[in-house]
């Protein structure tokens, strides 16, 4: 029965929200091409992916890496930060909210190593953003770095990441109920519905000063994009820099967003004015940047997209280049060569595929809400 309800939380977590879809075209092309480096030649065809099944775990959501540390460490949605190898690092299991998309919900590592962030929603079920010191064996020194009121229980978001530049990404949704009510999304006074840009060591965190917004009256200095529902996983590129934004939809598209490493931060990927590419909501905004990856829900059991990343191993060959994602209904596996997106293939499948992750070799691993872990090998 607890495997049963905690299904149904994440997918409601993920899938889109049932208000009435209005009249949308097909979807049509995207943005600007990413950058080919590293792209799989001609001669590179894709094959299958086998998933071999490292450690079990429970409600496995999110997955990170420390410098200097041979093992995965995996964030579980009902509330403690685990080890592959089975050990407990940090235990909020008796703090977090366990209704709807709540939870523990997302972990990284400060580029040192000294320090971990979790995401995760607190009993009134607002986000929390905090830090540990941490030296490999002890969690101590805790504190928190940002708080967020969340209005709804769902779209909280959760995803954090540290960019090529030692910055801190945070990702929240739009906060929730369904349609963005409030307009978050394109309310650039608000965090919410937003990939936020800070230096999480200050008092309590630090803005960039070149965040594109910073200095701007009545705009929250910490956007670095917006325009976002739920981006419940986004990634960088450990070659370019480039980064994938997964967006759940809400009735119609699953959609993926790339910005480039050049970038200077601002873009408005359309929420919620715009689903994928296709009208929402009536009015305008600002410069939309169009979507690189969009397909429909609910067709063959899509519900909710899952950003993966752009494989830089090497026991794949074939793999090299190509961006992962996935879907957590429907379960596939998909690889697209990141100069040619619309050149996708199914490559494999994980049930109830919750998250992916990358190690420090480049290699890649795919979790199951079922509570698995797995190493993602060639067939």
């Amino acid at each position: 029965m607890r495997l049963v309800v905690a299904v149904l939380l994440l997918a409601s977590l993920l899938a889109c929200a049932s208000d009435p879809p209005a009249a949308r075209p097909a979807p049509t092309g995207g943005s600007a091409a990413p950058s080919t480096a590293g792209a799989p030649t001609d001669s590179q065809q894709p094959g299958k992916l086998r998933f071999t099944e490292i450690a079990e775990l429970e409600q496995p959501v999110a997955m990170a890496v420390r410098k200097g540390d041979d093992r995965l460490y995996v964030a579980e949605q009902t509330g403690r930060l685990r080890t592959s190898d089975g050990a407990t690092v940090i235990d909020l299991s008796r703090e977090v909210s366990t209704g709807n998309e709540q939870g523990l919900l997302g972990v990284a590592f400060h580029p040192t190593g000294r320090w971990v962030y979790l995401d995760w929603t607190d009993a009134q079920g607002d986000t929390h953003v905090t830090e540990w010191a941490y030296d490999g064996t002890r969690a101590t020194a805790r504190r928190d770095v940002l708080v967020q009121d969340q209005p709804y229980a769902n779209h909280n978001g959760g995803q954090l990441a540290f960019g090529p530049d030692g910055h801190l990404y945070i990702g929240l949704g739009d906060g929730g109920s369904a349609g963005d009510p409030e307009g978050n999304g394109q309310d650039l006074g608000t965090l919410l519905g937003k990939i936020l840009r800070i230096d999480p060591r200050g008092d309590p965190y630090e803005v960039p000063e070149d965040n594109p917004f910073t200095g701007r009256a009545g705009v929250r200095p910490e956007i670095w994009a917006y325009g976002l529902r739920n981006p419940w996983r986004f990634t960088f590129d450990r070659a370019t820099g480039d980064l994938w934004i997964g967006d759940v939809g809400q009735n119609a598209w699953e959609e993926v967003d790339h910005q480039p490493a050049d970038s200077e931060g601002g873009e408005n990927y359309g929420w919620n004015v715009r689903e994928g590419n296709s009208p929402y909501r009536d009015g305008g905004g600002d410069d939309l940047v169009d979507p690189v990856i969009v397909y429909p829900l609910n067709e063959g059991g899509n519900c909710s997209v899952i950003a993966g990343h752009v494989y830089r191993g090497q026991k794949i060959p074939w793999l090299r280049g190509r961006f992962l994602y996935g879907d957590f209904c429907a379960g596939w596996v998909r690889a697209a060569p990141v100069a040619d997106l619309d050149d996708a293939a199914e490559v494999g499948e994980v049930d109830q595929l919750s998250s992916f992750g990358e190690g420090p070799d480049g290699e890649l691993y795919a979790l199951s809400l079922q509570g698995l872990l797995y190493r993602i090998e060639p067939a």
